[in-house]
Order: C-alpha cells, then sequence, then structure tokens
C-alpha cells in the first residue's frame, strides 16, 4: 500500500483530495504548513486564509471524518526566506512577482515534499486543478484540467521530473462543482467553505503597506513620464505600481493611463496609452523544461503571460542557455517582468485551440 502525504489547507480541494485517495486505497497522511510569521497573522487569517488557525482546525476536522491521521508541520522559516523575502524584493525592484510559483517550487514541493519522504512517503498530494501524466517521450507533465476557469498549471510550472514522479493531483479530472458534490456527499465539514483569495500572508491585500512593515521600506516619491521620457506628474513610490495598473495612479490626464513599464534605476513609472502597454515580444530568463527537454527554435506553443491570461498562440526560440524570446502571433497586454510566461502544447477543443501539456516556462525579463 503506498503511502502518500496530502497537503491539507482545509479548503474543500485538499479535503476531497484525500478523501478520494482514501477511498482508492492509499495509506493517506494529512499534514497542514504552518507557515504564518507570527501568531498575530495566524488570528488575522482566522477567517478564510489558507494557512491560519482556521485551516489547522478545519484541516483536523475533515481528517476525523475521513479517517486519516493529521498533522502540523512548521516551515515558517523556509516561508519567509523563500517567499516572503521574495516577494518584497521583487516589488522593490519595480517586479511583479508570483508568491504562489514561489511557494509551490520551495515550500509545497521543496520542504514538504522532501519531509514526507524522509518519514516514509511514497508520494505527495495536493489539491491543485492540474493532472500529472506522461508525455510520448517518457518526460513528467503538468496537463490543463478539465476546468479552464480553475486551472492551476500556471502556477506549478517549475516542478521538476523527480518532483512530479512523487505527485498526485486527483482533483484535475473534476470541476469545481463536482468537487463540492463529492465533499457534500462525503460530509465532509468545509463542503461549502469559500475558497481563499488573493495572497495568504497579507489578508488585507495591502501589499505596499506590508512591504514597508515588514522591510522598514519607506516610499520614495519620483516622476511619472510617458512614454517619451517627459515628466507628467508624481507618484508615491515604486512598490504602489505594476504593469497595466489604471486605478489609483492619483492622476488624471482626461484619457485612460496605464502603467507602461517601472524604472526602479531611475525612481520612474511610466504611463502610457492603452495602445501603449500592449506587445508582441517577450524575453523570458529562470528557465524550467517541463514538457519538453529543450525548446527547439520555432516551437508553436500556447503561451500565458499570467495566471488569469487566457494562453495565445506564440513562437518560441532558445536565446541563451537559459534565456527565450516568445513572439506572439498578435501582441498581447500588460507583460510584467516578475510574473512567470508558461508555454503549452496546443491542443484542439471544440473548434478552438487551447493550452494542453506544461511544455516549461521562465520568469519576464
Amino acid at each position: 500500500m503506498e503511502k502518500v502525504v496530502v497537503g491539507m489547507s482545509g479548503g474543500v480541494d485538499s479535503s476531497v483530495t484525500a478523501w478520494l485517495l482514501k477511498q482508492k486505497g492509499y495509506d493517506v497522511i494529512g499534514v497542514t504548513m504552518q507557515i504564518w510569521q507570527s501568531e498575530e497573522q495566524a488570528a488575522m487569517e482566522d477567517n478564510g486564509g489558507c494557512c491560519g488557525l482556521s485551516a489547522v482546525d478545519d484541516a483536523r476536522r475533515v481528517a476525523e471524518v475521513i479517517g486519516i491521521p493529521h498533522y502540523v508541520m512548521n516551515f515558517r522559516d523556509a516561508f519567509r526566506e523563500k517567499v516572503i523575502d521574495y516577494f518584497t524584493d521583487s516589488y522593490r525592484h519595480g517586479r511583479t512577482p508570483n508568491p504562489c510559483i514561489a511557494c509551490n517550487r520551495y515550500i509545497k514541493w521543496g520542504e514538504l515534499l522532501n519531509r514526507s519522504l524522509q518519514i516514509g512517503a511514497d508520494k505527495i498530494a495536493t489539491g491543485h486543478y492540474a493532472k500529472v501524466e506522461i508525455m510520448a517521450g517518457g518526460r513528467y507533465a503538468l496537463h490543463s484540467s478539465v476546468t479552464a476557469a480553475k486551472d492551476q498549471t500556471y502556477a506549478l510550472f517549475e516542478l521538476t521530473q523527480d518532483q512530479l514522479a512523487h505527485t498526485l493531483m486527483p482533483i484535475g479530472s473534476y470541476t469545481k462543482d463536482e468537487v463540492r458534490r463529492i465533499a457534500e456527499e462525503a460530509c465532509l465539514p468545509v463542503a461549502h467553505k469559500p475558497d481563499s483569495q488573493e495572497i495568504c500572508f497579507i489578508p488585507d491585500h495591502d501589499y505596499a503597506k506590508y512591504i514597508k512593515e515588514t522591510t522598514g521600506m519607506k516610499d520614495i516619491p519620483g516622476n511619472f513620464v510617458d512614454t517619451a521620457g517627459h515628466v507628467i506628474g508624481r507618484h508615491k513610490g515604486i512598490i504602489h505600481y505594476t504593469v497595466g495598473q489604471r486605478k489609483g495612479l492619483g492622476v488624471s490626464f482626461g484619457h485612460p493611463v496605464y502603467v507602461a513599464a517601472i524604472h526602479p534605476d531611475t525612481n520612474e513609472v511610466v504611463l502610457g496609452r492603452g495602445d501603449e502597454v500592449y506587445s508582441k515580444v517577450v524575453y523570458a530568463h529562470h528557465l524550467n523544461f517541463m514538457g519538453l527537454a529543450d525548446f527547439p527554435d520555432g516551437l508553436r506553443v500556447i503561451a500565458k503571460i499570467r495566471y488569469s491570461h487566457g494562453g495565445a498562440p506564440a513562437t518560441v526560440r532558445m536565446t541563451g542557455d537559459d534565456t527565450l524570446e516568445c513572439t506572439f502571433d498578435d501582441p498581447v497586454r500588460a507583460v510584467t517582468p516578475g510574473q512567470a510566461l508558461v508555454l503549452y502544447s496546443p491542443e484542439e477543443e471544440n473548434g478552438k485551440t487551447v493550452p494542453g501539456f506544461v511544455y516549461g516556462g521562465g520568469i519576464i525579463m
């Protein structure tokens, strides 16, 4: 009997994951990760947070219903170093990070997987909407889930072959409604629990305030400039802005303007009209190869530039050992340094070309 450690956040997805694996005959152990940095933060996350005190209580109650052991593992220090510090440093340097990608890579498939293997587990399992499959060439790859609206492959593109070989994601073949129905039928107490939203360690969603409180950094006002470099106003500090942003700029020009770029070296925020935040060519580095061992020149892909991006047709070529160029067939809006560029195999579905297997990806430069 294979032993599987399920990362249980206290939500319905990970709870149903544990239940499904138990029904399939696995020896299931539930683990909730302790990542909060203080008891005060844990209390703030008590309602709706994915890793707060309520998460522990909910996961424990679910484990009792399923009939599996449940433990809490402390990953507080690793989470601070690999996720929080990365998050704050990125904003300070004019980039927009995705902390879920870092958490997946370093905490769930770094710390949790390693510790699980050390205690004798064969695999770990999570409640992500993705499917682990083996491609024709023998490489492990993630495949988009059956529900595009909930698909989470984008945030998992950095997983390695070894990590995928030790991973189960059983709900990738279900829709959210089906998952909730399974939870109801299994009498799991979180069947109707709302999904956690935004970033788990910033419950009030005020990123700039969090960065200032965490790092001691103070706002350094600078210039708003247009795309030609002309000064057109003053901004309150670069950590308040991200590429593509329109609201909260504090300036008015009689027509919509958007953040087109952030220049931390000169402390400038570039503003442009709507057509000035579109790009056809995107560069990425810090590459991870998943479904493919390399990206041949001229590779046709469906590429995503952010989690909510549905993906668009593009052509890829390598520009160095760890850099690539992705040219979209049509310009895409608000390409944001620090976000991930994730490349998928093109697949046909109902007459449309959609993302299939994750070929790999990198971080937008």
